[in-house]
Parts: C-alpha cells; sequence; structure tokens
C-alpha cells in the first residue's frame, strides 16, 4: 500500500484554517473535504463523517435532515487537544469529511440506498463511518453496509434512545424512524441478542412489541435501571451484551436519549432522560476499550434548538468517539497514522 496523501494545496488549508465563525469551507472539525471513492484509497483516513440529511420517516415534528449541515457549520469547537486524556487527537486519528449521501426529496427507497452505498464506499476500505442524521431510520441502511462488511452476526450494537425503535410498521411505513432496528434484527444484520439499548423510556411501544423484543432476545436498561444502579455499572452489563460473541462495535445514538434540558432540537423530545456528560464519557471510555467499526448520530432537529444546545452535543459525542479511538492507539504502542514510527 502507499503512502497515504497528507498534503492539502495552500489555498485550501488557508481556507479551512478560518474556522467555523468565518471560513468558507465548513466540513466536520475543519476536516479536508473528500467526495470521491479513489481519494479515500489516496488518503487512507481512519475515520470519514457522511451526512445523511433524510428525515422522511419522521412521525413528529421534522428537521433532522437539517443535522449534516448544522454540525458542520454552527457547532463550537475551541481545539483539539483532549485536556482530559491529554493527547492532540488529530495526532493519532486521521479524519475526512466525505460529504453527504444524495437523499432526493419524497424519495425514500432512493435515500435510503444512496445511503447504503456511500456508508459502504467508507466501510469497505476499513474505515470508521461516522453517520450524522437524519432521523433514525438512517440507521437501518448504514448498519446493514457494515454488516455487509464485517459479516453478518459479527457486529453488536449498543443504541441509546428514549425509544426502542423496534415497532413493525408506523402507520403503514416500514421505514420509519420507529422501525429500523426491527428491521436490521429481521435482517440478521444485527442479532437479536446482541442488540442492547440504552435510556429507553415514555410510553411506546406498546407491549406486543415488547414481547417481540424480549422473543429476539434484546436486552434493554430502562432509565428507571440507570437511576436504581447507576450509568457505569448498567453500562458494564450492556457492552458485555452487545459483544457477547460478536467482534465488532457499532454505536448509535439518538440524541432524544439525552434528557431535553441538553437537547431540545430534536423531533420527539422525551423527558427524563440522560446527562450529556455522562454520555459524552461513555462513548468516550467505548471506543477506548472496544472495536467501534461505526457510529451514527440522529435525530438533530435544529430548526427546535436553543442556542445550539443540541447541535453542540451531538459534535461533543462524535469528538468523544475520536478521542477514544486516538487514546486507544496511543496506548497500544501504534503509530500515529501517516507519520513514521518514533
Amino acid at each position: 500500500m502507499s503512502d497515504p496523501r497528507r498534503d492539502l494545496s495552500p489555498g485550501y488549508a488557508r481556507q479551512l484554517d478560518q474556522g467555523y465563525a468565518f471560513g468558507s469551507v465548513r466540513t466536520f472539525g475543519q476536516r479536508p473535504l473528500l467526495t470521491e471513492p479513489e481519494q479515500l484509497d489516496e488518503w487512507q483516513p481512519d475515520v470519514a463523517v457522511i451526512g445523511a440529511p433524510f428525515d422522511l420517516g419522521t412521525t413528529n415534528r421534522p428537521g433532522a435532515r437539517f443535522g449534516p449541515r448544522a454540525l458542520r457549520a454552527d457547532a463550537y469547537q475551541s481545539g483539539t487537544y483532549h485536556l482530559a486524556l491529554g493527547i492532540e487527537m488529530y495526532d493519532w486519528v486521521e479524519v475526512v469529511d466525505y460529504g453527504d449521501a444524495h437523499c432526493p426529496n419524497g424519495l425514500v427507497d432512493e435515500g435510503l440506498a444512496n445511503i447504503r452505498a456511500r456508508v459502504h464506499e467508507v466501510a469497505s476500505r476499513r474505515i470508521v463511518p461516522f453517520v450524522i442524521g437524519g432521523d433514525h431510520s438512517v440507521t437501518w441502511p448504514a448498519a446493514t453496509a457494515v454488516a455487509d462488511v464485517y459479516g453478518y452476526g459479527n457486529v453488536g450494537m449498543i443504541h441509546f434512545d428514549a425509544h426502542a425503535d423496534t415497532a413493525d410498521e408506523c402507520d403503514g411505513n416500514l421505514a420509519s424512524h420507529g422501525t429500523p432496528m426491527r428491521r436490521l434484527i429481521d435482517s440478521g444484520a444485527i442479532p437479536g441478542r446482541n442488540f442492547v439499548q440504552v435510556g429507553l423510556r415514555s410510553y411506546w411501544p406498546p407491549e406486543d412489541v415488547w414481547d417481540w423484543m424480549a422473543a429476539q432476545g434484546m436486552r434493554w436498561h430502562l432509565m428507571d435501571e440507570i437511576w436504581d444502579r447507576g450509568f457505569k455499572a448498567v453500562m458494564a452489563d450492556a457492552v458485555a451484551e452487545a459483544m457477547d460473541g460478536c467482534e465488532y462495535l457499532y454505536i448509535s445514538i439518538d440524541i432524544d436519549s439525552l434528557d431535553p434540558a441538553y437537547a431540545p432540537g430534536t423531533g420527539t423530545p422525551e423527558p427524563g432522560g440522560l446527562v450529556a456528560a455522562d454520555l459524552m464519557r461513555m462513548v468516550r471510555e467505548l471506543a477506548y476499550r472496544h472495536p467501534v467499526v461505526a457510529m451514527d448520530v440522529v435525530e438533530v432537529a435544529p430548526p427546535y434548538d436553543h442556542a445550539d444546545c443540541t447541535v453542540n452535543a451531538a459534535h461533543r459525542l462524535f469528538t468523544e468517539c475520536l478521542a477514544g479511538m486516538a487514546a486507544r492507539r496511543r496506548d497500544a504502542g501504534g503509530t500515529p497514522p501517516g507519520r513514521p514510527a518514533r
């Protein structure tokens, strides 16, 4: 394999360096924008960020299609040195922005197929896709693409959400944001026994859906359990369940898993949720200790956001995953990407 490309034209670098507030190039973390699969081969990044601007599966307030744009343009980033870990993240993890999957207006099947294809372009090169939703229906094609690469039954999922998203259909729609997890389990892409849900609360789905979930061997940890036992204890069980017999981990985060105090900008806010700081630290821990091969953060709906609270929380969840991956490589004695061994 040839040496990875790391050079930018001086003009492109200057545009990126102007930053969020004034820069003309808006990418995730001001990382280089790649658009073609051949560029992925040249660059050989560790992570590629993909936007999935799709919210045709929404049942309440629409607007998550604007999530990818907002995380690139409106999130505040003060720097890239992680204080708690003592690491310059991008020295150890090479990240690029791979643009958006094309999600044409009104065309559900085409939009979902395009998401699957774009995620596959990344995952098939053993690059970790970070998918910015979009509503939660985007996890169906994204996780399917990852399973296509790593093997059906070989990827466990930890799913943070207020809602189970395991309905068979919502108002006759099989591709609703309330159905993606059933689609993944029905297809065999993610085994029910390795599909673990954390943070569930509210008043949906109904009892027959919970019976179906139990029959698939799914495990879940309600907010009441987190209240009783503590987040760390619950997550120790959740990881063991998700990784039981699997080699790889997919993290899927519906931003409504957070309490609306931290994430008001979402289509289905549900009071009584997770604390943002706890979830950020937990995502970092997952990435540090386990082979994360994909992550998505979905249901960020900027039209309902206040002071970019939700956008920044979602942005930090991705950043904490990057930090955990960087520290995992450093502490394992690895070599910074595209740089000679020290």
